[in-house]
C-alpha cells in the first residue's frame, strides 16, 4: 500500500514538473483518488493555478435554438422535438433577426447557434421550413444567420452536430469558433439498451472523424465528454485522452467541457440517478492532470448548488451564461445570475473575466476579418472591455 501511495505521488509530482503521464498511472491516480481525492484536487489546482493564473472566465450568449427536429435519438436528450410537439423550434429569419437586437441590447457577446442532427434528412416539415426562408440545407441557414450576428457585433458558436468538411469550411468564414461534444469514445455506449443505440452520429469514429475534419481546417473548437451515462472510468480516460491526442495532432481544440448527467423526465434514462458530485469533481480534476494546459470548463447551471466548488479542483472556465434566452438542451436548469457567479469566484479568490468564443490563445487561427471585428471591443488581454458586458 505504502508503495502505491508513493507512486501516485510521484506520478502526480512528474505532471507538476511537465513530463508526461500514461493512462496506466491515471487509472492508478483515480483508485487511489476514490478514496482520498485531496492530493488529486490540490495537482489539479496547482496546475490550474501555474497555467490559468487567477481568472476564471465566461462567454455571456444568447441560445439560438434554430431548429431541434433531429435525426437521431440518444436516451437522455430533451432537446429534440418531433413534428406536433410544443416545444418544436423553427425559428424564422425575422426571430432569428429580433433575438439578435435583444442580444445586443442585453449585452451578449456569443450568438450560440444550435441544430439537432441534419433535421432536413429526416423530416419533410424540415425541408419545408428552409424552402419557406428561402434555403437548400440548415448550414446554409446558419451561414445567413451568423452573417446578421456578426454585422450587429455578436460573435457566433455554432455547434449543429455532425457538419461535412465543406460545411465546416464554410462556417468558419463567419464562427469565430465551433463546437461538438465528443461524449464518449465508447463504442460499448452505442450497443443495444445503451444511451447511444439510436443516435448514428454518436458513434466515436463518426465523432473523432469531425473533430479531425476541425483540425485540419484549424476552426478553433469545443468539444468534451458527457458524466454519469453509464461509462466506466477507462471509457473516460480513454476519451479524455482521445481529446488529448486530437490537440496534440492540430492544436485547435479550446476547451474541453466536462457536463455531469441530469435525467430528464421525458426520456428513456429519467429514473437514472444524475452523476455522482465526487466521482465528477475526480474526473474533473484528473481531466487537468491530463491535459495541464486546456481551458477546462464546467457548466454551473448543472451544478447549481455547488458549482464554486469546481474552482479548487481546476477549472478555469464556466463556459456561456446566458442572462436572455434559457438553456434548451436543460431547461430545467436555469442559469445562474452572472453577478452571481463574479460574487461566488471573487469569494474563491477568482476574477470573473468574459472571453469572446474564442479564447485570447486561438486568435491566430480566425480571419482577418473576425480579428478585426473583435479588436473593437477588445481589451489588452484579449478578452471583452468591461463596459461592453457589464
Amino acid at each position: 500500500l505504502l508503495n502505491k501511495l508513493v507512486l501516485n505521488s510521484e506520478s502526480l509530482n512528474n505532471v507538476l514538473e511537465n513530463k508526461t503521464i500514461s493512462r496506466q498511472e491515471i487509472n492508478d491516480i483515480y483508485q487511489h483518488a476514490i478514496k482520498d481525492p485531496r492530493e488529486l484536487f490540490s495537482v489539479a489546482q496547482n496546475l490550474r493555478k501555474k497555467f490559468k493564473n487567477e481568472t476564471v472566465t465566461f462567454s455571456k450568449k444568447a441560445f439560438f435554438n434554430i431548429v431541434n427536429l433531429c435525426k437521431d435519438t440518444c436516451s437522455y436528450c430533451t432537446y429534440k422535438a418531433e413534428p406536433g410537439d410544443v416545444k418544436l423550434s423553427l425559428m424564422s429569419k425575422k426571430q432569428i433577426s429580433e433575438l439578435l437586437q435583444l442580444a445586443k441590447k442585453y449585452k451578449c457577446v456569443e450568438a450560440l447557434f444550435v441544430t439537432g442532427e441534419q433535421p432536413e434528412q429526416k423530416y419533410p416539415e424540415a425541408r419545408e421550413w428552409l424552402k419557406k426562408n428561402g434555403f437548400k440545407s440548415t448550414t446554409e441557414y446558419l451561414i445567413h444567420s451568423s452573417e446578421l450576428a456578426l454585422e450587429l457585433g455578436l460573435f457566433p458558436h455554432t455547434n449543429a452536430g455532425n457538419l461535412n468538411f465543406d460545411e465546416m469550411k464554410e462556417l468558419k468564414k463567419t464562427n469565430v469558433s465551433m463546437g461538438i461534444m465528443l461524449e464518449n469514445v465508447s463504442e460499448r455506449l452505442t450497443e443495444r439498451g445503451m444511451p447511444h443505440y439510436l443516435a448514428a452520429s454518436k458513434r466515436p469514429k463518426t465523432r473523432l472523424a469531425i473533430l479531425e475534419n476541425s483540425g485540419k481546417l484549424k476552426i478553433p473548437m469545443t468539444t468534451g465528454i458527457l458524466v454519469g451515462i453509464g461509462e466506466t472510468i477507462e471509457e473516460v480516460i480513454d476519451s479524455i485522452f482521445a481529446i488529448k491526442q486530437l490537440h496534440q495532432k492540430y492544436g485547435n481544440i479550446q476547451e474541453v467541457i466536462l457536463q455531469n448527467f441530469q435525467p430528464k423526465q421525458d426520456t428513456v434514462m429519467k429514473n437514472i440517478p444524475s452523476a455522482d458530485e465526487n466521482y465528477f469533481k475526480t474526473i474533473v480534476a484528473l481531466s487537468r492532470v491530463i491535459m495541464p494546459e486546456m481551458n477546462i470548463q464546467i457548466p454551473p447551471n448543472l451544478s447549481p448548488k455547488s458549482y464554486q466548488s469546481f474552482l479548487s479542483i481546476g477549472i478555469n472556465d464556466w463556459g456561456g451564461i446566458s442572462p436572455l434566452t434559457p438553456d434548451f438542451v436543460n431547461p430545467e436548469f436555469s442559469w445562474p445570475e452572472i453577478s452571481k457567479v463574479d460574487e461566488y469566484s471573487k469569494n474563491a479568490g477568482f476574477d470573473l473575466k468574459c472571453r469572446f468564443p474564442i479564447y485570447p490563445e486561438f486568435f491566430s487561427f480566425i480571419s482577418k476579418e473576425l480579428r478585426d471585428k473583435i479588436s473593437v471591443i477588445e481589451n489588452k488581454e484579449g478578452f471583452v472591455k468591461e463596459e461592453y458586458w457589464r
